[in-house]
């Protein structure tokens, strides 16, 4: 379980999508409030789906091969499925014109409730679903499972901690750093997006199939 969180949140932190989103949001006129308005509902959208997995379980992993655990599994694996085949669409796709979204030129006018749906909007949810189904083995009564799940979350967040702590810290310097990792995720985004859906698809995919075999 552990290393399945770490690969899934490691791939949502480095999506290009949000990223870009919310270095956009950090160069707003408040743009400092709205990226924390955008992390903090990030990060609270991880905790509710963990919560809502906890709850169902119980805190208690299903047993091997029972119709829960099976179901979980599957679900990995139609997740995995789908990743590989959305990567290789990507790939096969002709490229397309780079560019700030369409919402960009209204950005100084949103509220940090906008940011805080956007965030909401951006969220992987496939990737997010991943890791829910992994965490239906989290055993709540070990220390260590509660560290993966709070690590999961935190780590799924770390790339919108650091960019808003470095605005924070030095803006300016931030402002014109941020700005040209803007550019290079916009003309390395499908690039990304299609390495981490084929990487960590074919990774879910063969991790269910072993623990359906097993």
């Amino acid at each position: 379980m552990v290393l399945d969180l770490l690969l899934i949140g490691t791939a949502i932190t480095l999506g290009p999508l949000h990223n870009s989103a919310f270095i956009l949001l950090l160069s707003s006129r408040r743009g400092t409030r709205q990226g924390l308005a955008f992390l903090l509902s990030w990060l609270a959208d991880l905790i509710a789906v963990i919560a809502c997995v906890v709850l169902l379980t119980g805190g208690q992993p299903p047993a091997r091969h029972s119709t829960p655990s099976t179901v979980a599994v599957a679900a990995k694996l139609a997740i995995g499925v789908a990743l590989v085949l959305y990567g290789g669409h990507r790939r096969r796709r002709p490229p397309r014109p780079h560019g700030p979204p369409r919402w960009a030129a209204r950005i100084d006018d949103a509220s940090p409730a906008t940011a805080a749906g956007l965030a909401w909007v951006l969220q992987p949810w496939a990737l997010v679903g991943a890791g829910a189904a992994t965490a239906v083995d989290a055993d709540l009564s070990t220390l260590a499972d509660w560290l993966a799940l709070t690590g999961y979350c935190l780590l799924a967040t770390l790339s919108l901690v650091v960019m808003e702590m470095y605005t924070v810290w030095a803006p300016t310097v931030a402002n014109a750093r941020l700005s040209a990792l803007r550019s290079w995720l916009e003309h390395h985004q499908e690039q990304l997006i299609v390495t981490l859906s084929l990487l960590l698809g074919l990774w879910l995919m063969a991790r269910s199939i072993y623990e359906l075999a097993g």
